[in-house]
């Protein structure tokens, strides 16, 4: 903990402010680009998908089961954690945040990963140890240059399927997953 008491330090070692009231009363709005939720949070509330401004979410620590197709608003994110949750599964909308550097996932039950993931160009850092992914995905992901070889394969895989759908429609999902 800092000696201003306006300033705190989170237990992840990030260091936030305290708006005090009079700052609140005199019209000070925060212009804060990260915000962390941490503490055993189950779901997240629609409201946080209006924050578009900012730069980094940690949603760490927590017991998320799922995660909202609307996180794909926060169009500016260039670090969301969402380590040790208990998510199974990703919405495919985590491809539409193109700014993302960094991605983790840690000690979660992912098995897979949607494709559209393949479409994050940008992502630096992807952090995927502790979930039971396929051991297709675990080899590309552990050879050296790991991300961007596993980002290729889910693009490459995100094409064809986009393929299969426009020449044989649904039915393509079905026979993919065989």
């Amino acid at each position: 903990m800092s000696r201003n008491k306006d300033r705190h330090e989170g237990a992840s070692g990030r260091t936030y402010h305290i708006m005090s009231e009079a700052e609140r009363a005199s019209g000070r709005r925060g212009a804060w680009a990260t915000l962390e939720i941490t503490g055993g949070v189950r779901a997240l509330a629609p409201q946080l998908f209006q924050l578009t401004h900012l730069t980094a979410l940690y949603l760490n620590d927590n017991s998320l089961q799922r995660i909202p197709p609307d996180i794909n608003q926060l169009v500016n994110l260039h670090t969301l954690d969402m380590s040790n949750n208990k998510l199974r599964a990703l919405p495919a909308e985590l491809g539409d945040l193109i700014q993302l550097r960094e991605l983790h996932l840690h000690n979660n039950y992912l098995r897979v990963l949607p494709y559209d993931l393949g479409k994050l160009f940008h992502l630096q850092m992807l952090g995927l140890q502790g979930n039971p992914l396929s051991k297709e995905m675990l080899s590309i992901y552990n050879d050296s240059n790991g991300t961007a070889k596993l980002l290729t394969y889910l693009l490459d895989n995100m094409q064809e399927m986009a393929l299969l759908i426009m020449l044989f429609g649904d039915s393509a999902i079905c026979w993919r997953n065989l």
